[in-house]
């Protein structure tokens, strides 16, 4: 048997159109999805692009039906699906891994990155640094060494929403009318990550999200502006085809459970009735 283990994401850092299409930056958390794999008949609950990926890997590697005996695929995560907490990311990118692995083989990064993009529309965290990715092809992925060590109090809608859906609602067209605010906040990431400066990155997070949230409202935005700013976090962060919102914060000097406090007081968590203290993390499969 052999394992793999992939991070969530807090949506995005960046997302919109960069460079000439659409690219984001993901916001690799310490949550994970754990998948093992060995031998043995597929589990009952086995995800159907799990084993999609698993028939990939094999493949890649060489090997041709009935080379090998059956194998079994377990994913351990709770993760919510279908939130913007690249679940489905995280799932397949440690299958992949797992089974390469379980095959005494090794996956870079960029292979990595366009097996998954094979199967449906991928997530930078299977990139151990902060990297631009071109989330649909593959066509661009711009690494940044800088790992920034935040905390994020993760803010959970009940609402849904896949990213399939979300393009079926917004064109490139509006996204296009957005390039220039989207060319500031990379900008404004680039100067943050050469200059190792938290509150860059927050800014250039912040005004993503307020890009994106023109065209995708998340309850009580405006509300939790304020709070950023009267509580001088780094900024907010979300996710851009999905439904979580992202405080950004030093774990230093933010006590999360008094902001915590602080959302129920001012009628925020009303919207959000789930909550997560998380951190960032380096992304990449372990």
């Amino acid at each position: 048997m052999a394992e793999a283990r992939c991070p969530a994401s807090c949506g995005e850092l960046i997302q919109g159109w960069i460079a000439g299409g659409e690219k984001l930056v993901s916001c690799p958390i310490d949550w994970y999805s754990d998948v093992s794999v060995g031998e043995g008949p597929p589990a009952r609950d086995e995800r159907p692009l799990s084993r999609r990926m698993l028939s990939q890997v094999v493949a890649h590697f060489g090997y041709r039906p009935g080379d090998l005996p059956p194998l079994r695929i377990d994913c351990h995560s709770t993760i919510p699906i279908a939130k913007g907490l690249a679940s489905s990311t995280a799932d397949i990118a440690a299958t992949a891994v797992a089974t390469a692995r379980l095959l005494r083989q090794s996956l870079d990064e960029v292979t990595l990155a366009q097996l998954c993009l094979r199967l449906e529309p991928t997530d930078s965290t299977v990139f151990q640094a902060l990297t631009l990715f071109d989330h649909h092809t593959g066509a661009c992925h711009i690494a940044h060494a800088w790992q920034p060590a935040l905390g994020i109090i993760i803010l959970e809608s009940p609402d849904t929403l896949t990213t399939a859906a979300f393009h079926q609602r917004i064109g490139n067209e509006r996204l296009l009318r957005q390039a220039d605010q989207l060319d500031r906040a990379w900008r404004l990431f680039q100067r943050a990550c050469s200059t190792e400066s938290p509150r860059l990155l927050g800014e250039a997070a912040t005004l993503s999200a307020q890009a994106r949230n023109q065209l995708l409202p998340k309850p009580a935005f405006d509300a939790l502006l304020r709070l950023v700013e009267r509580e001088n976090l780094y900024g907010i962060n979300v996710a851009h085809s999905g439904t979580v919102v992202g405080l950004l914060l030093d774990p230093r000097h933010h006590d999360a459970e008094r902001l915590l406090a602080a959302l129920a007081t001012y009628g925020i968590l009303r919207h959000y009735p789930r909550q997560h203290i998380s951190r960032m993390v380096p992304g990449g499969v372990r």
